[in-house]
């Protein structure tokens, strides 16, 4: 049952962090910053947030330090926006999935081009 609870919870902390972002005047906070997903502890008392931010990974990263000097205002306002009597404490970790993936996929397109088709192969041993 507690799992159900941390589950709706973290998604209810990624919504109202995804707003509240747009409030902040960081300049170090990119506007491109997006929340990719929390993970709370069993306690409650830790949430890590991965950030992802629209640039190279030093953008990610500036975001993350503005973030983290924000980390108080933003406890603070999820508490009174969804009515918690104790906020977790806010660990903004970088992700850089999407661009490894981006790579990733990359780099399998540039495979596929330098590869011969086998098709061609297949169609005239028959």
């Amino acid at each position: 049952m507690a799992n159900h609870r941390i589950g709706r919870l973290s998604e209810d902390i990624k919504r109202e962090l995804s707003a509240l972002l747009r409030e902040l005047k960081d300049p170090r906070i990119s506007e491109m910053t997006s929340i990719l997903r929390c993970e709370i502890s069993p306690d409650g008392s830790h949430c890590k947030v991965h950030v992802t931010a629209l640039g190279d990974e030093n953008a990610v990263k500036e975001s993350c330090k503005g973030l983290t000097s924000a980390s108080g205002y933003l406890r603070r306002e999820l508490g009174n926006r969804l009515k918690m009597r104790k906020c977790p404490e806010l660990h903004f970790i970088p992700d850089t999935s999407i661009a490894y993936s981006a790579h990733i996929n990359e780099l399998l397109h540039e495979i596929s081009r330098k590869t011969p088709s086998t098709e061609e192969d297949s169609g005239e041993e028959e």
